[in-house]
Parts: C-alpha cells; structure tokens; sequence
C-alpha cells in the first residue's frame, strides 16, 4: 500500500495535469482564440474565471507530470508537495504585488488565480507535512502499558505488557 504522502503527491499532480489539459479545450476556456503564449494580453480563462495563457497552461502540466513522477516515494512526493506549495505561495505574492496591465504580468495571472495560488500553496504544503507526520502510540491501550512507555527508572523487561494498576492515593 502507498504511504498517504504519496497518493497526495499523485493526486495533486493528476489534478494540475487535467487542469493543464483543460486549459487547452476550448468552451472549457473561454475566449480561447485570444490566447497568447504569455503576457497580460491573453483573455482567455479557464471555466471563465482564471487568466491563462499557453504558457500558464504549460506550467500546470509540467507541475503534474512532476507530482506523478514524484509522487511515487515518499521523500520526493513530500518536496513535490511542499516546495511545490512554496513555489505557488511565491506566485500568490507576486499576483499581489504586480500591475495586472504590465509586462511583468507575463504568466498571466488575475485576482481569482492569485488566491487560488494561496489556496493551492497552503493546500499542498499542509498535505506534505500533515501527510509525514510521525503517529505517536497511546501511552495506554487496552489497559495496558507497553514497557517501552514506561517512566525513566522502570525495570520491567523489554517487550511484554503489564496492567496498569491504579495508584493508592490515600498514602
């Protein structure tokens, strides 16, 4: 069975090579025949709402070409999904911080992909480390304690359960 952090990677990667796709089906993108390779002069957008370009689009198969290529250890899928979450975060703060009408727009990027960016930077480093984060045991299960929770001090041999007894408080 895959680690959780795999099926992550691959599943956000599958996501951004459909959504990669889809970029390029026109109806699903509107305005397609005003798409441009780059630049803010691109008016087509992906279901209406978010600018793309032809580079816009390359840049999201790209990413889920990587997240299925990744995705299949759990190392490489958990940098996939935060480096990944780092490298869309950096684009969030640059969809801020850019004039939408200037050349520096040359993704392109407008107000509704600047938060899906935040979205999808949060998302994907949250999935990267909630996805990796080590299980702790209960220190009781069953009404029994396993002798490697013990306290510092306790002598009780290595690998065999003792029940728990509760204390006498009354001393």
């Amino acid at each position: 069975m895959k680690p959780a952090v795999c099926k992550a990677a691959m599943a956000v990667g599958a996501l951004f090579l459909l959504v990669g796709i889809l970029g390029f089906i026109p109806g699903i993108t509107t305005n397609y025949g005003s798409m441009e390779f780059a630049g803010h002069e691109s008016q087509a957008k992906l279901f209406g709402i978010f600018q793309v370009s032809i580079l816009h689009n390359l840049v999201h198969l790209v990413f889920g070409v990587l997240g299925l290529i990744l995705g299949r250890s759990p190392g490489t899928a958990k940098n996939f999904l935060v480096w990944g979450g780092a490298v869309y975060l950096l684009l969030w703060l640059y969809g801020l911080f850019i004039d939408k009408e200037h050349t520096t727009n040359f993704i392109p990027v407008n107000r509704a992909d600047d938060w899906l960016h935040f979205l999808l930077g949060v998302g994907m480093i949250a999935l990267g480390l909630l996805t990796t984060r080590k299980k702790t045991r209960s220190a009781v299960e069953g009404g029994h304690r396993a002798t490697g929770d013990l306290p510092p001090g306790s002598t009780a041999p290595r690998g065999r359960h003792e029940t728990r007894e509760p204390r006498d408080r009354g001393r």
